[in-house]
């Protein structure tokens, strides 16, 4: 599990913040026994409410940008890096600025009921520049989006999940228990066809439908050649539940 832990702060990200996020992914990409990875915030007032704009924009602004921060910054949002692993988002309160668009580079986004969601930089004349201007359009509806990045206005959390940008909302003192159970779910399955299936769907994204046809056939052989699949097929057939190595 990665935890923001900044909860006087609203679990604001500073520099070193950022950089703790992006090698916590970066490590679980290279960890094997890692199949899922849960983010969430300490306590129960705050997910991330973005940056600490104090200790940030000055360093990203400045006549000499800071470009490790930018680099920190991308690598933990996951722009140029997405990782394979599913991430499930335990959205435990403010989910505001950096921490909405963080909560895009995540496949599985579960929230306490009290959560609440936006891209307020606009107030500020700034802009959602940590991926939700490519990602949010891509995401849910068109019109939805340009709302959250156009106004800047709080979602509550029954809002953002009509919108679409989130699955589920529960009671807080519920929240760890169903992110729990989405991560048994996926672990119960062939580790190689999930991550295959991540690799997969990040990438076909952005091709024509024609093209991904095309192509998505050859990330399904890195599962259907695998000791899993044979393992998965086996275990169908004697109809017992099967015991993947990750092979």
């Amino acid at each position: 599990m990665v935890t923001i832990n900044r909860p006087d702060a609203h679990n604001a990200l500073t520099p070193d913040g950022w950089k703790f996020l992006g090698d916590s992914f970066q490590r679980a990409v290279n960890d094997p026994d890692i199949l899922v990875v849960i983010i969430t915030g300490t306590g129960d007032k705050a997910f991330c409410s973005g940056a600490d704009l104090k200790m940030t924009v000055p360093r990203l602004l400045g006549e000499q940008r800071d470009e490790q921060l930018e680099s920190s910054i991308n690598h933990a949002m996951m722009k140029f890096n997405p990782i394979t692993k599913p991430i499930i988002a335990a959205i435990n309160g403010y989910c505001l600025a950096g921490g909405t668009e963080l909560l895009q580079a995540t496949d599985i986004r579960i929230a306490a009921d009290h959560a609440v969601f936006g891209l307020p930089e606009p107030r500020w004349s700034i802009m959602a520049a940590g991926g939700s201007l490519a990602r949010l359009v891509r995401q849910i509806p068109y019109c939805r989006a340009m709302e959250i990045l156009l106004t800047g206005r709080q979602l509550t959390a029954a809002e953002a999940e009509k919108a679409g940008l989130i699955n589920k909302v529960v009671p807080l003192d519920s929240l760890m228990e169903e992110v729990n159970r989405y991560a048994n779910l996926i672990i119960q399955n062939g580790p190689i066809a999930v991550q295959s299936t991540k690799k997969a769907v990040v990438s076909l994204q952005n091709l024509p439908l024609e093209d991904a046809f095309k192509v998505e056939w050859e990330f399904a052989q890195e599962a259907l050649r695998s000791w899993d699949a044979k393992e998965g097929i086996r275990a169908f057939n004697e109809k017992r539940v099967p015991r993947f190595k990750g092979e």
